[in-house]
């Protein structure tokens, strides 16, 4: 009996001795930081982009002009070449292969690539860009399901909470970088727009960050990272998940932004309109018109009111009316706060999305032009070297094209980045171009074509 306790209490030891010897040591487990679980839960959900872009020296055949300041580059270059841009994506969903990233990361790409954490490697559609937001969506077709990044909720970001950034700066792959939520609500300035409403962190954000995740320490994406600021030393910014959200459901059902529609023109109000409409202790945009039967003519706007917050954000210039006006859909109740005759009132808004009827008066106020697909009878009048196309009908006489030299006849081959091969598509492009203050035009007359930026009348 002794014998058998003795071999039972033998074994026994020998097994604590095995358990112990397997266990991970304390040590171990009290470095599994939150930072180290979040790594290691989104890590497989981020991505590296590749994009191969076409770069070129342009020289014009017809030189210098007072008329035009550049003829558009595709049609004259020579000597192409190529560099590789690095960037970052996070996998949003992993059935569809749907990825995030910044829309600088494929700007101009001839050719893009994504490679996963394991190096799996997969050719790239472009779903939507939507440059206004730095937003992009990539998609991939993987064979299996792939890991997804959690979505979080970016309008209960506090101040000083720790956060992680993924990505790949200057081709190092999966570099982890940490810091805290420093401020919320930034606009900075970059390649001649306004970005609004960034998250600022003091996590290093470099070149090939961009697209990159934002994590809060539970793991979830919070934000996208941004390099596009490039004095930024030791700050970093992202774009909040919650803006990227509205704006990923449009690029992915549409394959571009549908701009929520209330019907109002403002304008900036300087120091002596201030004195002469004597607002001086109030801060807003001035409504100079209301659209007819619009949102904002229903809710009781009219011009001559100062629209002082949108969606009860402070709202002084027209860049932050407009950045207020992006960070709503189309459908939804936003709400307006208006000051007339010294007093403020709170007006409730449906937006909506812009009547396609209105385009051709839209085209003819702010671009000033009429157009018309081209048929036979406009090909003869107009004697035009195609047979298929845009043309331009009339022009406006007090318009910038007018003044440039712009003239009926002329072919109106594409406005921003729409191709404008139908009157349809030019009507598009005029509405997704309706809230910018220029759009790039590219025109054609005989042998020579023309690359504008041309200022939107209000």
């Amino acid at each position: 009996m002794t014998e058998i306790l003795l071999q039972i209490k033998t074994k026994s030891i020998a097994l604590l001795c095995c358990a112990l010897f397997f266990l991970p040591p304390a040590w171990a487990s009290d470095r599994e930081t939150p930072v180290v679980l979040a790594v290691r839960k989104v890590g497989p959900a981020v991505v590296n982009i590749s994009s191969q872009q076409q770069m070129s020296h342009t020289v014009s055949p017809f030189g210098r002009s007072p008329f035009f300041d550049n003829f558009f580059r595709d049609f004259f270059e020579h000597a192409p070449q190529q560099r590789i841009s690095l960037g970052s994506g996070v996998i949003i969903d992993g059935k569809l292969g749907y990825i995030l990233t910044n829309a600088h990361v494929i700007d101009k790409a001839t050719d893009i690539k994504v490679v996963l954490q394991d190096e799996r490697e997969y050719e790239v559609r472009i779903v939507g860009v939507d440059a206004d937001s730095d937003l992009a969506v990539l998609q991939i077709a993987p064979d299996t399901a792939l890991p997804t990044v959690d979505m979080g909720n970016s309008d209960d970001i506090m101040i000083g909470e720790t956060i992680v950034a993924i990505g790949n700066p200057f081709g190092f792959s999966h570099t982890v970088t940490t810091g805290v939520v420093s401020a919320l609500n930034r606009s900075i300035k970059a390649d001649q727009r306004v970005y609004h409403d960034f998250i600022q962190t003091d996590a290093s954000i470099n070149p090939g960050n961009s697209g990159g995740p934002l994590l809060n320490i539970n793991g979830e994406l919070i934000g996208i990272n941004t390099a596009i600021y490039a004095k930024a030393q030791g700050i970093g910014f992202a774009i909040p998940i919650n803006t990227a959200k509205r704006i990923v459901s449009d690029l992915i059902q549409h394959g571009h932004v549908i701009q929520a529609w209330i019907g109002l023109i403002v304008q900036d109000v300087d120091a002596r309109m201030a004195e002469y409409l004597n607002i001086k202790q109030v801060r807003g945009v001035l409504v100079t018109q209301v659209e007819q039967e619009s949102p904002a003519a229903k809710a009781g706007l009219r011009a001559g009111d100062l629209i002082v917050a949108f969606n009860r954000r402070n709202t002084v210039n027209t860049s932050e009316y407009l950045a207020g006006l992006r960070s709503v859909s189309a459908g939804d109740t936003t709400t307006v706060t208006r000051w007339r005759d010294d007093r403020s009132a709170e007006l409730k808004i449906r937006t909506a999305t812009y009547p396609m009827a209105r385009a051709p008066e839209l085209a003819w106020r702010r671009l000033g032009v009429r157009v018309a697909d081209i048929d036979t009878t406009l090909r003869r009048r107009f004697r035009l070297p195609v047979d298929q196309g845009l043309v331009i009908t009339d022009v406006r006489a007090e318009s910038h094209l007018a003044r440039v030299g712009a003239a009926p006849g002329d072919i109106l081959v594409q406005v921003d980045d729409q191709k404008t091969i139908t009157e349809t598509d030019f009507m598009t492009a005029i509405v997704k171009s309706r809230l910018k203050s220029s759009v790039m035009v590219l025109l054609q007359r005989n042998a020579q074509v023309y690359y504008l930026t041309v200022p939107m009348t209000p």
